[in-house]
């Protein structure tokens, strides 16, 4: 490109008129850079030819920018050409798409890596950006992306997800909070009750402290409503003998108030997540692919991946779908160097979440336990990167699952054998290992 060719113009300053007398019926793409308050649009010929920049005012000037790309399609293909980030470009692809323009899709990693190669300079700005996006659409390097509005399912559907996702992540916040609060105040608490159960939490908002606790006489009547035929009796008295001799540090007003506080706001969140959960369950139940990846992951985990990952049949295979949720595997090896094998983590993290809960209900299963614990005895504090290999696995289950091809079938994912091979191995290293210290 020119010297100062990303220099930009005003929207309103630009005569479509002048700079297409020359090049009538020659094609373009309009490469667009999204951002909060402007954006950027830049024009690129078939030829090779750029033209400068076009700064508009996000989103006043989308009018202005609409009507000069209109002007601009006369007697030409044209093809718009944005970014997939954020939600700022929304209403301009909304505008694109009702003024019958052609608007594709270019991943921003692609423009990310692609910077160098541009103009051999691996710097970033919006300029730059419009004008590689439109490059990158005419090497074929994009998609069809009008925009179209949800179906009333799709949009429940999602409007549900979004809030129980919240919610449980608030969740996390204020039970790690919680945690180092009873750590504290109440070591004692979490070795016989689990930290996240209603129990527990119904005791800490109501009491606060182990002192209050012992110190009421129908404390264990209240522990048993609380906790139904699940808790028994021997459980209760031993965790009211152990809170009366408590070794926490001694508890303020204030240090009560705040484990209380903390007890009810988990609580809440987490009756907010079981409320949205049971209404994706009525509201998805006619929905035959979410119907079979609930039987496999529970309702919610598949109304998550439904949700940011969509329909299986815009997949052409399993492998494409693990790819959408970033668990495809990347490699960075050149000559001695021999690097490990990491996932791309690419897509929504919230699919990675849920399924990284589910792997570890997974894992409890009789077929999935054995292979899950060879696969941790792989390497030194391999837990959680054998809950990964199970998260992989399960993907691949799920999109098998969701198509109807086969139901789905642990034992045949998760494959005893894998494991005898992998324990016969993890010997004979043992074996070695052995001999080799003996030697020295």
């Amino acid at each position: 490109m020119k010297r100062e060719a990303y220099r930009s113009i005003d929207v309103k300053q630009v005569f479509v008129e002048s700079f297409v007398a020359d090049k009538a019926g020659i094609a373009a793409v309009v490469g667009l850079d999204v951002a909060k308050s402007e954006f950027m649009a830049t024009v690129r010929w078939s030829d090779g030819r750029f033209e400068r920049p076009w700064r508009a005012k996000n989103p006043e000037e989308i009018p202005d920018m609409i009507h000069r790309l209109q002007r601009l399609v006369e007697g030409r293909s044209l093809v718009v050409a944005m970014e997939s980030t954020g939600t700022y470009g929304d209403a301009m692809r909304q505008a694109l798409t009702d003024a019958k323009l052609t608007v594709n899709r270019v991943s921003g990693k692609a423009v990310h890596d692609y910077a160098e190669i541009f103009d051999g300079v691996p710097s970033q700005h919006d300029g730059k950006d419009a004008a590689m996006v439109a490059e990158l659409s005419s090497m074929g390097k994009s998609s069809p992306w009008p925009y179209e509005p949800l179906t009333e399912f799709d949009q429940e559907l999602r409007y549900l997800v979004e809030r129980m996702d919240i919610q449980q992540r608030i969740g996390m916040l204020w039970m790690g909070r919680l945690e180092s609060l009873l750590a504290r105040h109440w070591p004692e608490a979490t070795r016989y009750l689990e930290l996240n159960s209603e129990t527990l939490l119904q005791v800490l908002v109501e009491y606060g402290g182990p002192a209050a606790l012992t110190a009421d006489a129908k404390a264990a009547k209240r522990l048993k409503a609380w906790g139904g035929p699940f808790l028994k009796s021997e459980k209760i008295e031993r965790f009211l003998q152990v809170s009366a001799s408590s070794v926490g540090v001694r508890q303020t007003a204030v240090d009560r108030r705040r484990i209380q506080e903390c007890a009810q706001a988990l609580l809440l969140a987490k009756h907010e997540v079981q409320k949205a959960s049971k209404t994706l369950e009525k509201l998805a139940q006619g929905n035959a692919i979410i119907a079979r990846q609930a039987a496999v992951v529970g309702w919610a985990t598949a109304c998550v991946l439904w949700v940011y990952l969509g329909n299986l049949a815009n997949y052409h295979g399993a492998e494409a779908y693990r790819k959408a949720m970033g668990l495809n595997l990347k490699e960075r090896s050149s000559g001695r160097y021999q690097g490990q094998l990491k996932i791309t983590k690419r897509g929504p993290g919230a699919v990675r979440r849920w399924l990284y809960f589910a792997a570890m209900r997974l894992v409890q299963h009789s077929h999935v336990v054995e292979w899950y614990e060879v696969k941790k005895g792989q390497r030194a504090k391999g837990g959680k990167r054998a809950l990964i290999a199970v998260m992989r696995k399960l993907t691949l289950g799920l999109y098998v699952v969701g198509v109807g091809e086969e139901p789905f079938d642990a034992r045949r994912l998760f494959s005893p054998t894998v494991g005898k091979r992998s324990r016969s191995g993890i010997r004979q290293a043992k074996k070695d290992e052995k001999k080799q210290r003996q030697g020295v």
